[in-house]
């Protein structure tokens, strides 16, 4: 079963990205900050990480940097999961390194689509 990482601070969007993705049948690990959501990702060698971008602490952007310097969760693909949504958020987001993009608020069919699209190209 592949399994998704998702890093997220509020408590409401981690429990409805956790429904959603266990509810297509993908195992989850999930994290409320980047630091957590590093440490789980080097640990647990997920096969997609969903991350917020807008964390405590070090931000998301960051934390995607960290990772895809790491040998270790560097070839983890990376979708942002993010409520920055104005013109240019996108490709700011993307060029950090992500492999996806959703913006939030989130149509869970959009959603899981795109989660489908990146893990079945794994």
């Amino acid at each position: 079963m592949q399994c998704v990482l998702i890093v997220d601070d509020n408590v409401v969007n981690l429990s409805l990205s956790t429904f959603l993705v266990k509810s297509a049948g993908y195992a989850v690990i999930a994290a409320a900050d980047a630091e957590q959501g590093i440490k789980m990702a080097r640990e647990q060698v997920p096969d997609l990480i969903l991350m917020d971008i807008q964390l405590p602490g070090m931000d998301g952007l960051e934390a995607i940097g960290v990772l895809k310097e790491d040998p270790t969760t560097r070839g983890i693909p990376i979708i942002a999961l993010t409520a920055l949504a104005m013109k240019g958020d996108e490709a700011r987001i993307r060029a950090s390194g992500c492999d996806g993009y959703i913006a939030k608020p989130m149509r869970y069919q959009k959603f899981l689509a795109a989660i489908a699209m990146v893990l079945e190209s794994r």
